[in-house]
């Protein structure tokens, strides 16, 4: 339940978020592009991997009886009575007391039960200087082998009716690479959020164009589109809105067909801020303002399609690092439980305070922080000005320390918890 001030915690709003949307349906996407996704259905073998027995070295398929007794001094002499190479099965099955020269990946021949290497052979003591391997009509074996020496079964990878990969398993290239060789040229998975980025603001021009006096450059949508791509999900960049509700309903009816909708701006309590009202007036808000700072204005609800269907809907802060926080604690679970993937909350680390901090107003706390590994501990400084507006902070910062609302000063030598941003992951080394 929402307390009297009107402001939900953190936790509170994330479940909130998480209940109102859904797993979307699954697709069949070619292999290259169904990285990082997650499968929908349990993959069964149809067949052995490999196929047949096949060589684990260059070298010559035999029969291990025929090399007793071989030394590098005394070896063993062996006809040989064909080639087999990867991608070709032998013409015959071999004798006893013959040899067939070998390439890695090919069937064992029939008959044969060891590979020994050429290394082990005097093939090359042979060769040298005289004429090509395919001409030899003898090999000399040098060593004792077991059976099935450089062998690979059939089946030793993947045997045929195995359930190799379950369903919710996140598709890595190794998971790719399983499936490629079952015979697959797709794989059914959870589809990819198209998301909608909507900025609004009069003040707002596209990089590229010139400003007048009193404007700025709209960074909030490409900070956002990265973000989403970092999730795997499809950004759709709406053409910025301007402060009036006319503009702002159309824009927003621009982009009511995408799974997910996010706007940046327009939701705190100014004239102007106009995302809130039509938000209301076109679909429904759940909450707006969250205990925590930055990001205090948030806005989450839903915008009506034609169809009388719902988007869900989150209006970010406008200032740019708020708009990085709450996406991060927001939108990012949101876009994953979507794409069926674990949920991505941030892995957090436990850092020693360098200097101390302040929690003025009893809210959630995410300080942009430079954590520094010393001899085995954590040390965390404050990433400069700490400004909801200084974007360059969140581009000197590896990680956010959490200030909790009941801790109104923390002193220096103090541990804080700390979420540790994307690509710094070896700090949890």
């Amino acid at each position: 339940m929402t307390p009297p001030d009107g402001m939900m915690s953190v936790e509170e709003a994330q479940e909130r978020i998480l209940a109102h949307v859904s797993i979307l349906p699954s697709v069949d996407l070619p292999l290259t592009e169904a990285l990082e996704l997650v499968l929908a259905e349990d993959v069964y073998a149809s067949f052995d991997i490999p196929l047949l027995a096949n060589s684990g070295m260059d070298g010559y398929a035999l029969r291990t009886v025929d090399t007793h007794g071989a030394t590098p001094l005394s070896p063993v002499m062996l006809p040989i009575v064909g080639q087999v190479a990867a991608g070709y099965v032998a013409a015959r099955s071999l004798l006893p007391g013959t040899a067939m020269r070998i390439m890695t990946g090919a069937p064992i021949p029939l008959g044969a039960d060891t590979v020994v290497p050429f290394e082990e052979t005097d093939e090359l003591d042979r060769r040298r200087g005289l004429r090509p391997a395919s001409s030899l009509t003898e090999i000399g074996i040098r060593t004792e082998l077991p059976k099935g020496t450089n062998v690979r079964p059939a089946g030793e990878d993947v045997q045929q009716g195995a359930l190799v990969m379950r369903q919710g398993t996140q598709l890595r290239p190794a998971h790719l690479g399983v499936l490629a060789s079952l015979g697959l040229a797709t794989a059914r998975v959870v589809r990819r959020p198209v998301v909608a980025i909507l900025s609004t603001g009069d003040e707002l021009r596209e990089p590229g164009e010139p400003l007048a006096p009193g404007q700025i450059y709209n960074s909030n949508s490409y900070t956002l589109a990265t973000l989403v791509l970092t999730c795997g999900a499809i950004p759709r960049i709406l053409p910025v809105a301007r402060d009036t509700v006319e503009d702002l309903t159309r824009k927003m009816a621009s982009g009511l067909d995408a799974d997910f909708f996010i706007t940046s701006a327009g939701v705190s309590t100014g004239e102007y801020d106009l995302v809130k009202d039509v938000l209301t007036r076109e679909g429904s808000m759940d909450f707006w303002r969250v205990r925590m700072r930055p990001g205090r204005p948030l806005a989450f609800g839903f915008l009506r399609r034609q169809d009388n269907s719902l988007v869900p809907h989150l209006g970010l802060p406008g200032n740019t690092v708020a708009t990085m926080v709450t996406f991060d604690q927001f939108a990012r679970p949101a876009i994953y439980k979507m794409m069926a993937k674990s949920l991505a909350k941030r892995p957090t680390v436990a850092a020693v305070l360098q200097e101390p901090l302040m929690n003025r107003d009893g809210r959630r706390c995410f300080v942009r922080a430079i954590l520094e590994k010393k001899e085995g501990r954590l040390f965390a400084r404050v990433a400069g000005s700490q400004g909801s507006n200084i974007l360059t902070s969140m581009v000197l910062a590896n990680g956010l320390l959490v200030v909790r609302e009941d801790q109104l000063r923390v002193e220096a030598g103090e541990e804080v918890e700390a979420q540790v941003l994307e690509g710094h992951e070896y700090l949890l080394q």
